[in-house]
């Protein structure tokens, strides 16, 4: 375990790297005793930096949720990270690559929350009942963290990589669409480099709205009615550069165009 001098040391690195849009080196490279707990509270302490800055936070993301992912990153857990309101764009955004340390994207579903959800016990059931609506949404991923030889300790404490998310302006109620089979079918400048259902989300994409509720529910916290939950990639992630056009088609969700410049 870390010391609280250690894990609120670490926070102000990554509020820094954050800043300037830099890499730090691996945290488990440094500390290799840190716990995914340790990573948590890291992660908690540069939460409340930003909030104390102004930041507003309207949701959270849950990352690792596909065996795709899972794949990519060699992360065999879920894990979670707060949004902030001056991550969230349009469909038709064009996003500042210097925004970022590193950009890459993810197809996934977001859940706008009409009534509160908190574990230990929550279920799918549960969470399709407090549900408002579904978007689809693009996550925009940015690493202040050197990517070879990550853990899930790194992840965890790097806020799960989340940089910024794309809302389309499709909104559906959860039972005006079948959600596990919601395609996503995500180009770059007009070519097709992924594609992929939405069950591949633990079966279900609201599956991992009910995980975050109950892992929430382990650091005493939970979800708010309004947050908008991004429930976890169903590609793996696509690497952008400036200049390019992201386009994805989810089939009866509509589309997502954003450019990087």
């Amino acid at each position: 375990m870390l010391t609280p001098e250690a894990i609120a040391s670490l926070a102000d690195e990554l509020a820094e790297a954050d800043r300037a849009h830099t890499v730090i080196p691996r945290i488990t490279a440094r500390h290799p005793d840190a716990t995914v707990e340790d990573a948590y509270a890291i992660q908690a302490v540069w939460r409340d930096r930003m909030t104390a800055s102004g930041r507003r936070l309207v949701g959270r993301k849950i990352g690792l949720t596909s065996k795709a992912m899972q794949q990519a990153t060699g992360i065999t857990e879920p894990d979670y990270g707060v949004m902030f309101d001056d991550t969230v764009y349009d469909d038709g955004a064009e996003i500042p690559v210097d925004l970022f340390s590193n950009v890459r994207i993810e197809v996934e579903l977001a859940f706008v929350l009409a009534s509160p959800l908190e574990g230990p016990d929550c279920t799918l059931a549960d969470v399709l009942a407090a549900v408002d609506q579904v978007v689809p949404a693009l996550e925009v991923l940015n690493s202040h963290i050197e990517l070879e030889g990550r853990t899930i300790v790194d992840t965890i404490s790097d806020n799960a990589a989340y940089g910024a998310m794309v809302l389309g302006s499709t909104r559906r109620r959860v039972d005006e669409v079948d959600l596990p089979w919601v395609p996503g079918v995500l180009s770059r400048n007009g070519e097709i480099e992924e594609t992929g259902v939405a069950a591949g989300v633990l079966g279900h994409p609201a599956s991992g709205v009910a995980w975050l509720a109950n892992k929430l529910h382990q650091h005493g916290d939970r979800l708010e009615a309004g947050e908008i939950i991004l429930a976890g990639s169903f590609t793996r992630p696509m690497w952008v550069s400036r200049g390019d056009t992201v386009h994805c088609d989810y089939g009866p969700m509509g589309t997502i165009t954003c450019r990087f410049v």
